[in-house]
């Protein structure tokens, strides 16, 4: 069944009021979905969840205080306490913070760029997006039609402001999930924070200076591309530019999965050290995307790889792991920016067929 495709226009605060009115229900998936990973993950009940997500409230709004106002217009709108969407939102820093953390593999995501040598003129973008079964019934397709910055759509958990999307101005943003040793849930830049500031970047290059002016939380990837083939790809780990490691690419198709690529981390990459099914996502993406031309049918047959099975590209649940240990992949999405076309799998691409989402002038290509 599709996801819900949700509209949402005006102000931020007006923004949030519509989203958490039109995905009332569907946030109180993700609220409910996120109590119980918390308890698993980090040993925090949902009050002291809570008070930690306050604590990241002026990093956030060293960011942007609009993005206060939207979660208190979500959580309005929804009929939640504004606390409960400040959670979800630091979902991430809570989660693998070191308050208490169950050292447990991530499995969050194989992402990909190619630029328009290898794409026939076209830049493309796009991920599976791998999280615990049961995540479907959060997601929503949000369309933002703003006057205070471009338009931008996202494929998103309800009740976060971002998650892989592309906006009017022809930037997309995919991403993948990293731990380090360095996590310890230091208040900074939330990473789905981050992840919506560069939705809101005109271009590839002021969504860097986002991520390397504002100190970050929590390790997480970032790769995010440009019509017209500007990109980057970006690891980072708590802490501000020094550690950010950039890959611009060396040919026409950058890629990344669960693990630090850079030499230098520093320290410990605690995912690659518990999973090294991130390293063979890796290799298969990129196998997949090599050899022009690539073409959006092309790059969702890539993301629909089924080697290693069940931790694949395509990925399906593990009845090795614990329950709460379990990944899929939730959404498929490919983008091709210099047309603002988006195409979406709602599940598992190999069983359910991509469909073009219909943005009704949303994003309409610029001259």
């Amino acid at each position: 069944m599709p996801y819900p495709h949700i509209r949402v226009s005006g102000g931020p605060a007006e923004r949030g009021l519509q989203y958490g009115r039109l995905a009332a229900g569907r946030i109180a998936e993700t609220i409910a979905m996120y109590r119980g990973i918390f308890a698993y993950y980090a040993g925090l009940d949902w009050p002291r969840a809570q008070e930690v997500a306050l604590r990241f409230e002026p990093a956030i709004a060293a960011v942007s205080e609009d993005y206060l106002r939207e979660m208190r217009g979500i959580a309005e709108g929804a009929g939640v306490d504004y606390a409960d969407i400040l959670a979800v939102n630091v979902r991430t820093e809570i989660m693998f913070s070191g308050l208490a953390r169950r050292i447990v593999p991530v499995a969050e995501c194989s992402a990909a760029a190619v630029l328009p040598a290898a794409a026939a003129g076209r830049t493309l973008i796009g991920q599976n997006w791998d999280w615990r079964p049961g995540a479907e019934r959060t997601v929503v397709l949000l369309g933002v039609r703003r006057d205070d910055g471009p338009n931008f759509v996202t494929a998103v958990e309800a009740g976060l402001l971002a998650k892989t999307g592309m906006n009017e101005a022809g930037v997309g943003v995919v991403t993948n999930a990293l731990v380090s040793e360095f996590d310890q849930g230091e208040p900074g830049m939330p990473y789905h924070v981050a992840l919506r500031a560069c939705l809101d970047a005109e271009r590839a290059s002021a969504a860097l200076d986002v991520l390397e002016r504002h100190p970050r939380s929590a390790s997480a990837n970032y790769l995010v591309a440009a019509a017209g083939g500007a990109a980057f790809d970006a690891e980072g780990a708590p802490g501000g530019r020094e550690r950010i490691f950039l890959d611009l690419g060396d040919g026409d198709v950058i890629a990344h999965t669960n693990h630090f690529t850079s030499e230098r981390l520093g320290g410990r990459d605690v995912n690659r050290e518990l999973s090294s099914g991130t390293l063979f996502r890796l290799q298969r993406l990129r196998a997949g995307l090599r050899g022009a031309p690539v073409t959006p049918e092309r790059f969702q047959e890539a993301l629909r790889d089924h080697a290693e099975h069940p931790l694949s590209v395509c990925a399906h649940p593990d009845p090795g792991r614990p329950g709460q240990e379990r990944s899929a992949t939730i959404v498929s999405v490919v983008m091709s920016l210099e047309e603002r076309r988006m195409w979406i799998a709602d599940g598992n691409p190999c069983t359910t067929p991509y469909r073009e989402v219909d943005l009704g002038g949303l994003l309409g290509p610029r001259g």
